[in-house]
């Protein structure tokens, strides 16, 4: 005989699944007009995780316990930490990358109020955990980009259903970052951790329950690591491109002579001569912000409030600990006028490469003392004086960077919705969906037709 008391929790644990079918249904449909915004439906505004856990389950991970199941690729266990028997496995799967594990673990503990951050251990079938793979969960505001009018009225609205017209999503790789594929220790081909996550993932979802299933921001040169994940289920569509200049120059001026157009050498220099009629400003470059995030992080908040495309908050905790956790990667480039801190950058720099992350500017002074130039003229130059091969900047703000002839970086997302007959909607409409679409500069760019 059935247990009386587990009646109504099964009649609406059932009311509750068919609920949440509508809901994402009717999500999907908003998503599919979505492209006629300049916001991608990828860019997600922040706000606090809503995806479900069992009582249980969230016990298990508060305890570093994993949830495990398994794949005929091994055994699959979700942890929210490293159990210290793993540590060697998990340095060694980022190992090879600028932003190695370290990068990570910064971001779990520093970024832990925006996103809920996971790792999948990736067993063999002799019970050999060959790869560690960060993930995490995002909820993503489908009315992002929209008009103020149509918010306004979602507003009221989510004064009594908070998460009225918001996404669940699990993604693949860095919340503050590109995505990397974590590289196995035993296993020969970087192949077997690709084929043991796309094996692995709907079953995290269904665990986390997030209708959508993003690879976040991989490099161009996974695409034929990553191809069972596009000929299988997954769609594959441009992220916003990071940019990258080759320093072969002996100064920056050698660059702007040699490599700029005209056009583009009088603009600087009217800009340089404006600049000059202020105080002098001087650069300098630290390893610790510690001294300095009073001043600093203001000017980061100031440029955040201007951004039309947010992902990811900075919080104070993680300029900190950047500087602290890779000291031998981070700099911090700071300028003053007259003593005091008008713009900060933040930079990795690893291998050959400098990774211009960050930038924060006072715009009380920015526009008129053209500081975005003035910051980027003494990185570069920084740059070449230390042997750096290459300038690495972070996506957005294409027009100046086109001007100065840096290339597109393509970076892909790879998405699937969990419900079978909405994601091959998805796979159809895919084309107006590319956050791409909505920036008329990229297609200026000489190596436009990378990212496709």
């Amino acid at each position: 005989m059935a247990n009386r008391a587990a009646i109504p929790y099964k009649i609406i644990h059932h009311a509750n699944l068919f609920t949440d079918f509508l809901i994402q249904s009717f999500h999907f449909t908003l998503s599919l007009f979505s492209f006629i915004a300049p916001a991608s439906l990828f860019k997600a505004t922040m706000a606090t995780s809503c995806f479900a856990l069992t009582a249980s389950s969230i016990r298990d991970l508060s305890r570093s316990k994993p949830m495990e199941f398994q794949t005929k690729y091994g055994r699959v266990r979700i942890c929210d930490s490293i159990p210290d028997d793993l540590l060697p496995v998990w340095h060694q799967s980022f190992a090879q990358f600028d932003h190695d594990h370290r990068y990570y673990e910064l971001t779990h503990s520093s970024l832990s109020g925006q996103f809920d951050q996971y790792y999948l251990l990736l067993d063999n079938k002799q019970g050999e955990t060959q790869a560690i793979q960060p993930f995490f969960l995002v909820t993503h505001d489908l009315l992002e980009g929209l008009s103020p009018v149509i918010k306004r009225a979602a507003d009221r609205v989510r004064q009594y259903l908070p998460n009225f017209m918001a996404m669940r999503m699990l993604m693949v790789g860095s919340p503050a970052g590109e995505g990397e594929l974590a590289h196995a220790i035993s296993e020969t081909a970087i192949d077997w951790v690709s084929e043991a996550l796309h094996e692995a993932l709907p079953a995290v979802a269904k665990r986390f329950s997030t209708p959508l299933i993003v690879l976040k921001d991989f490099p161009k040169h996974y695409r034929p690591v990553l191809s069972n994940f596009s000929s299988n289920g997954y769609s594959r569509l441009p992220s916003m491109p990071a940019t990258e200049l080759k320093l072969n120059y002996d100064n920056f001026d050698h660059y702007v002579t040699t490599t700029l157009s005209k056009k583009t050498r009088q603009n600087l220099r009217k800009k340089f001569k404006d600049a000059a009629k202020f105080p002098p400003i001087t650069l300098e470059v630290v390893n610790d912000l510690e001294p300095y995030i009073d001043i600093v992080y203001p000017l980061y908040q100031q440029v955040l409030k201007r951004a039309t495309l947010k992902f990811e908050e900075l919080s104070r905790d993680y300029f900190l600990e950047l500087g602290r956790t890779m000291p031998d990667r981070t700099r911090f480039f700071l300028w003053r006028m007259e003593g005091r801190i008008v713009a900060f950058s933040v930079c990795i720099v690893n291998d050959g490469t400098l990774y211009d992350k960050y930038i924060g500017i006072d715009y009380s002074i920015a526009l008129d003392a053209h500081l975005y130039f003035i910051t980027l003229r003494d990185t570069i130059e920084w740059a070449i004086q230390n042997k750096i091969e290459t300038y690495y900047s972070a996506p957005l703000n294409y027009d100046p960077k086109r001007h100065l002839r840096q290339k597109l970086v393509p970076l892909d997302l790879y998405a699937c919705h969990t419900t079978g007959w909405i994601n091959s909607i998805f796979r159809r409409m895919v084309g107006l969906l590319g956050p791409t679409r909505h920036d008329p500069i990229l297609a200026e760019f000489e190596n436009f037709k990378d990212l496709e």
